[in-house]
């Protein structure tokens, strides 16, 4: 099967039908939220909430990840149509999302981001889609732009699909000059089905730093059987009680979104009727 990122630029392929056909996908949402937890471990960040920019952010599948996890967000994408369909699932409720291009420029201010998270985006940065445009000045200026908007120390990770060994060697070799330090963590090597690529990095290159260990494949049905522990756990110790809802209800507000007034009878259980 050929690979999305060689059949068109993203801002085409990931068009009205192919985005909302990706966030009906049940499976693809399972494996994207299981990919985001895994680069949160990655990450080690404290307890208290962080500030994080999600890179190629979609229609906030990671978003809603980073909001369970309590964590602040701003999330960049190139497609117009995946961002559309995050803003009608209400998954920008937690950070906000901005339609932009990684391989150009962007002006945050410096030093602002505790942390940064991305899937299954940074291969994109690899291909040349426009005659102007080579991918070598792309990714130079991809890691320029976030070394400078990273907090000294903080670390960026990056699940990624390389299609080559040389590809890796160059995008590592790109973050390095933009003053990274780090590598790539691979998990499950031997698995066909389970191997995921890691780019760990941390801003910084001057700082001493131990590698992520990467899960091994013995690991693997532990952590599926964990992960189904934990998925059905979760989902019965979300209640929506007035806490909850009271938190909802202020983000929306927030957002200049319609909210009914706050009552006594908010977060009360109604009696059940015939």
């Amino acid at each position: 099967m050929v690979r999305p990122e060689y059949r068109s630029p993203p801002e085409f392929f990931y068009n009205e039908e192919e985005a909302k056909k990706y966030v009906r996908n049940t499976r693809i949402r399972d494996i994207q939220s299981q990919m985001t937890e895994r680069a949160m471990e990655l990450l080690l960040l404290p307890d208290s909430p962080c500030l994080l920019l999600d890179i190629g952010c979609g229609s906030g599948i990671s978003g809603m990840t980073l909001n369970e996890l309590d964590h602040f967000w701003i999330g960049i994408d190139i497609s117009i149509h995946m961002l559309h369909v995050g803003l009608q699932n209400e998954a920008h409720l937690g950070g906000d999302m901005l339609l932009a291009d990684m391989g150009k420029l962007m002006r945050f201010q410096p030093c602002i981001f505790d942390g940064v998270v991305s899937i299954s985006a940074l291969q994109w940065l690899c291909n040349w889609d426009k005659k102007d445009e080579s991918p070598v000045s792309r990714i130079s200026t991809f890691f320029k732009w976030l070394y400078n908007c990273l907090k000294r120390g903080a670390r960026a990770v990056f699940q990624f699909y390389p299609d080559s060994p040389e590809q890796i060697k160059t995008l590592t070799n790109f973050a390095m000059k933009a003053g990274f330090g780090g590598g790539v963590v691979v998990d499950f090597p031997n698995s066909a089905k389970s191997k995921k690529y890691y780019l760990c990095l941390w801003a910084g290159s001057s700082l001493v730093a131990a590698m992520p260990t990467a899960l091994n494949d013995e690991e693997e049905n532990i952590i599926s059987h964990e992960r189904r522990k934990f998925n059905k756990k979760t989902k019965k110790q979300i209640k929506k009680n007035k806490e909850w809802i009271l938190k909802k209800k202020d983000q929306r507000r927030m957002k200049g979104l319609d909210v009914k007034r706050d009552s006594k009878y908010t977060g009360r259980k109604r009696k059940g009727r015939f």
